[in-house]
């Protein structure tokens, strides 16, 4: 009891710095509008009378995540109503895309009274969490009103469990709220474990990102995208980057240039406020760039085509030769993103060194060698042209792609079976 009070005497003294941050205006970037009370758990009441299934994704990467297990348990039940909530706006927009399939609140903020609020507008019958967002006064209340939680796709690194240890006893308060925890590979099981979670509430699911449904819509304006663009010329994508990475991703186009001057690299910065700043960084650099949303078209001399847009990270990869994925080169705070879906799609991944939240994937992928990690701008060029200038080794790492992820797939019906045994199905 005296943790937990400590604990919401610090989230109270630090909120205004976390509300700010979340609540800054930027460029690109979706507003909340009258909707920031949510926050503290002045919810408004749901459409559906029926109790929800209530699935939390933080932001846009487990929003993203979370899309084909909505889509799977609507399918299986088209009249359950889902509840989604995120904390962040951007998150917000990806679901809004889904419609009438959900609906979407924001995630009240961890103190008690929030979650109280919330909990009495929505009465949900069921959490699933996706990934790791673990809130101690979030799950208590959760728990307290007789809802199961279950943790789905959940995936812990080293990194973050040697984190959860230096505050092991607020991690022991929400052990006990936890129903089940479904983990991505038996190394994420294996660290919850070792932080105390009980063995038989630990299930190796595999992830669901495997289960990425790639849908011939997206395939084919993949194709489309890639003829406006040009197929006579070797054209990347550096796909999710972060501050201090275009600069590097930048400086791996310049090399490339020098040998294949008729490349054309795909910039998709990974959050929308960075849209116009990294624009103005490809022009001061001297590069002839086009941005998707300006309509230009793409033109010989075009060098850099910027993807400022939300949602159409599938689709831009599609139109690629070979992928180099962000967050991986931005120092150790990132971890990196999901090589799955270029992978999906049967395009060549280059990855930074700093890949810990999916370490475990790329571990594997390095053994089957399908892979490739750059430490550098220069090793980031040398990577990419070794594929833009061997058509057989891009043939050949395409097939290797596809049949390592079709031989994987899976995940979402375990989850789904094991969700379905707690709420009565």
């Amino acid at each position: 009891m005296l943790i937990r009070i400590i604990y919401t005497l610090l989230l109270a003294l630090a909120s205004p710095i976390l509300l700010f941050g979340l609540y800054k205006s930027k460029p690109n970037k979706p507003k909340f509008g009258k909707r920031w009370k949510e926050h503290f758990g002045f919810t408004p009441k749901l459409k559906a009378t029926e109790r929800p299934i209530w699935i939390h994704a933080i932001s846009v990467g487990e929003s993203i995540a979370a899309i084909p297990l909505i889509k799977a348990l609507k399918k299986q039940d088209p009249a359950q109503p889902i509840l989604v909530t995120t904390t962040t706006s951007t998150g917000a927009e990806q679901i809004a895309k889904l419609g009438d399939l959900v609906e979407h609140r924001y995630m009240p903020i961890d103190f008690a009274f929030a979650v109280k609020g919330f909990l009495k507008a929505t009465q949900p019958k069921q959490m699933l969490i996706i990934e790791t967002e673990l809130w101690p006064n979030t799950l208590n209340e959760v728990h307290k009103a007789d809802i199961p939680i279950i943790v789905v796709n959940a995936r812990l690194s080293e990194k973050s469990c040697n984190n959860y240890v230096k505050v092991q006893p607020l991690f022991n308060l929400l052990i006990p709220c936890l129903d089940k925890v479904l983990c991505q590979t038996e190394s994420d099981a294996e660290r919850f474990e070792r932080l105390g979670v009980e063995k038989n509430k630990l299930f190796v699911t595999g992830s669901i990102k495997f289960d990425i449904q790639i849908s011939e819509e997206v395939k084919e304006k993949g194709k489309a995208l890639r003829t406006e663009l040009g197929h006579n010329r070797p054209v990347w994508i550096a796909a999710s980057t972060h501050k201090g990475e275009d600069e590097q991703v930048l400086e791996a186009h310049k090399q490339i240039l020098e040998s294949q001057p008729n490349a054309l690299l795909i910039l998709v910065p990974r959050h929308p406020e960075r849209f116009d700043s990294v624009f103005e960084l490809c022009q001061k650099q001297g590069f002839n760039t086009v941005r998707r949303t300006s309509q230009t078209a793409v033109t010989e001399s075009t060098q850099v085509y910027l993807g400022d847009t939300m949602g159409e990270m599938l689709t831009l990869i599609g139109a690629a030769d070979v992928c180099f994925m962000g967050g991986s080169l931005a120092g150790d705070k990132v971890g990196g993103h999901n090589v799955l879906e270029p992978a999906a799609l049967g395009v060549p991944i280059v990855t930074g060194p700093s890949y810990f939240n999916f370490e475990e994937i790329v571990a594997t992928m390095t053994k089957e060698e399908i892979i490739d990690i750059a430490h550098n701008d220069q090793e980031v060029a040398v990577c990419i042209t070794s594929y833009t200038s061997n058509p057989k080794k891009l043939v050949d790492m395409r097939s290797k792609l596809k049949a390592f992820t079709s031989k994987r797939c899976g995940a979402l019906t375990s989850t789904i079976q094991k969700v379905n045994s707690d709420n009565g199905k």
